[in-house]
């Protein structure tokens, strides 16, 4: 571990967690960003799981107080975002805002809207409207709205959507808000982890929510998300193995979790008219059903 020299955090510190894994380039440009926010960062954490190709060098170029938390085994996002929420809250943070390395606030504003809006809607979590990086009109993961699908922010209206956010990109936590929902699952490792502990903040009763006047860019993942029945139904199928195989176990393991229990059996309806009717391909839906099974079981090998 290296950082910066600091004394005490003030009373309503904000820190920034970071988590990254062989994205130098892409970590310079997020860091860029958060430095510049008009309402400084008290803080900054950022966890590295790949130091076999370290970015020190590139957080120490980080102008604010700083730890550089460099992890000699990997810990998946969800394990990532977990050491440096427990670093922050160590800290004395009373504000946790979360980042991935592949995303950046749209502008410098974003951390000072988010606080404003937390503090008058009296919120204990508060998240930017997910963008996509190449063309910010539109949304970064497709949102579903009832039966329908948005895709584009201009769909989503201008002010504030309760009870719906992205928790790891752009999200500004409580403190107080982690003492009752806790940090992320390391054994989820990766997909699926920001979906649990949205699952925990929906059972907490917290209010909570996405406030549209500001935007986190992302890399566009809206093509894992396949479209069925004229796109009143989406299956999400990713692109390789390794995806497919935390998506779909990890999936297993939420939905047999208090809260989404219901949906269970529609995602086997949802997931065998997918991979049966629309991409005729038993064999997924076979492996599909294992990796489902897998995660019900609590069986969480690593790929």
């Amino acid at each position: 571990m290296s950082g910066s020299e600091q004394g005490p955090l003030p009373a309503g510190a904000v820190v920034a967690v970071v988590v990254t894994r062989h994205r130098r380039d892409l970590l310079a440009d997020s860091l860029k960003v958060i430095a510049a926010q008009t309402r400084p960062v008290d803080h900054l954490v950022v966890v590295d799981n790949g130091p076999d190709q370290p970015a020190l060098d590139v957080v120490e170029a980080y102008p604010l107080p700083h730890t550089y938390l460099p992890s000699h085994h990997n810990l998946g996002g969800a394990g990532g975002f977990a050491l440096g929420m427990l670093h922050a809250l160590a800290l004395g943070a009373d504000w946790i805002w979360l980042a991935d390395d592949d995303g950046r606030p749209a502008d410098e504003r974003v951390l000072g809207v988010l606080l404003e809006e937390a503090e008058r809607r009296g919120l204990a979590e508060v998240s930017p409207v997910v963008s996509n990086i190449d063309a910010p009109a539109k949304l970064a993961f497709p949102l579903r709205r009832g039966l329908t699908w948005k895709r584009s922010s201009a769909e989503l209206g201008t002010d504030f959507l309760p009870g719906i956010a992205s928790l790891f990109n752009g999200a500004l936590f409580r403190a107080s808000t982690l003492d009752v929902v806790g940090v992320p699952d390391l054994r989820l490792f990766v997909r699926g982890d920001e979906v649990e502990v949205h699952r925990r903040l929906v059972r907490s009763g917290l209010p909570f929510g996405t406030s549209l006047r500001v935007a986190y860019l992302h890399p566009d993942g809206s093509d894992e998300f396949k479209p069925m029945l004229g796109g009143r139904f989406h299956a999400q199928d990713p692109e390789n193995d390794v995806k497919r195989y935390y998506t779909y176990r990890n999936r297993g393991y939420l939905l047999s979790q208090p809260g989404m229990r219901r949906i269970g059996a529609l995602e086997v309806l949802r997931f065998g008219l997918y991979f049966v009717g629309v991409k005729r391909d038993p064999k997924a839906f076979v492996q599909w059903l294992k990796l489902v099974r897998q995660g019900q079981r609590e069986r969480f090998f690593r790929y």
